[in-house]
């Protein structure tokens, strides 16, 4: 979608074409004291589709409470704006759609999030659903967040409600909720025990950039990567603990997190990796670290993780049952551009488009009955 300026100012008012790339067009005055917020709601409602955000021809995001006149349009200005996709998001036992007109619509078990009665008013013009086991919660256009499910497991952010204001992203554990908001601070909220209070490290989430979450039996945690590549834990299970590698923890540019087992991996700016959490389920590289380096990319199954080299070899390490062990494949892990999980199994697209598969048979381990069907594979999506 494309507003194409030809923005035409008079005294008081500013004009923009607002133009879709199928080629249909609106023309949108406003009185110059407006705001990028009613620019985007006017261009929504004339255009008939739901815009998530409107970006100028320089790459600045034109999001929220600036006015036109301070948000710098300029006469000829060309201003791309984002269309809001659809987004099915499920917990333990309900689903949340987001439809493109940023309504949302919920169904399924009433604890775990299927009834959005209570706060239906409030889900409009939503962005983004990100959900735990059993709640939701929703970031609007304008930086607000709404919540709804079991109230313990993040479904009543009402003690932080106060704080949930420009937020940019959410990332959940099982039982708890992490946003990120737009100066990089941090608010949580949900059982404590699996991440839902980040008070004591309040000082320390500071411009954080990335935050992925990993859960065990008993409890949750979440590690938070910010823009100096610090790295900051909390939470209860053993991912919770990063202090046996502080020292290694610098320069991080990325996170990985099992999905089950509370262990990570981050990925540093020379291409090292430093992993904490459960030996079991990735927490401890040593017996691969020999080969962690030039790493480009980790991903992740439920306990164990594989990464790519600049070279195109997989290194794996974890539970050898969830793709942790990829000795009956490596000769075939060669020139390996991307790698695909489910929740115990890889699959690696090779750079001559053929497919290598480990991991559980059962998760999509084994390939080999559509092996000669795996040919000229662009991308690999796991259920």
């Amino acid at each position: 979608v494309t507003v194409t300026g030809a923005a035409v100012r008079t005294a008081m008012s500013i004009s923009v074409s607002v133009a879709l790339l199928s080629g249909r067009c609106r023309v949108i005055t406003l009185p110059l004291d407006s705001t990028v917020e009613d620019l985007r709601l006017q261009a929504q409602i004339s255009l008939k589709v739901g815009l998530e955000r409107l970006v100028t021809e320089s790459g600045v995001i034109l999001q929220g409470k600036p006015t036109l006149r301070a948000a710098n349009l300029q006469n000829g200005a060309t201003v791309t704006a984002h269309v809001r996709q659809a987004q099915l998001v499920s917990s333990a036992l309900a689903f949340a759609l987001l439809r493109p007109d940023g309504t949302v619509v919920t169904w399924g078990n009433a604890i775990d999030g299927g009834d959005s009665s209570a706060v239906q008013d409030e889900l409009k013009d939503v962005n983004q659903i990100q959900s735990s086991l059993h709640a939701f919660a929703a970031i609007r256009s304008d930086g607000s967040v709404v919540t709804w499910g079991k109230t313990d497991d993040g479904g009543n952010s009402s003690a932080v409600q106060h704080q949930l204001r420009d937020v940019k992203h959410i990332q959940a554990s099982s039982r708890a909720f992490a946003a990120i908001r737009a100066d990089g601070s941090v608010v949580a909220w949900g059982n404590a025990r699996y991440g839902g209070d980040s008070s004591k490290l309040q000082d320390q989430l500071r411009d954080v950039t990335q935050i992925q979450a990993s859960r065990d039996t008993f409890g949750a945690s979440f590690a938070a990567v910010s823009s100096d590549g610090r790295v900051v834990t909390w939470g209860a299970d053993s991912g919770s603990d990063c202090s046996s590698v502080r020292s290694q923890l610098n320069n991080v540019v990325a996170i990985q997190a099992t999905t089950f087992g509370g262990s990570f991996a981050a990925l540093k700016s020379d291409g090292s990796v430093v992993c904490w959490g459960s030996s079991m389920s990735g927490g401890d590289s040593s017996s691969v670290q020999d080969q962690l380096f030039d790493i480009h990319h980790i991903q992740a199954t439920e306990s164990a993780f594989a990464a790519i080299r600049g070279d195109g070899v997989v290194v794996c390490w974890g539970n050898p049952q969830d793709g942790g062990d990829c000795t009956d494949v490596q000769e075939q892990l060669i020139d390996v551009k991307h790698v695909q999980a489910t929740t115990k199994a890889f699959a690696a697209i090779r750079a001559d488009k053929t497919v290598v598969t480990w991991g559980s048979d059962s998760y999509g381990g084994d390939s080999s009955e559509v092996q000669d069907q795996l040919k000229n594979v662009e991308h690999i999506q796991a259920a």
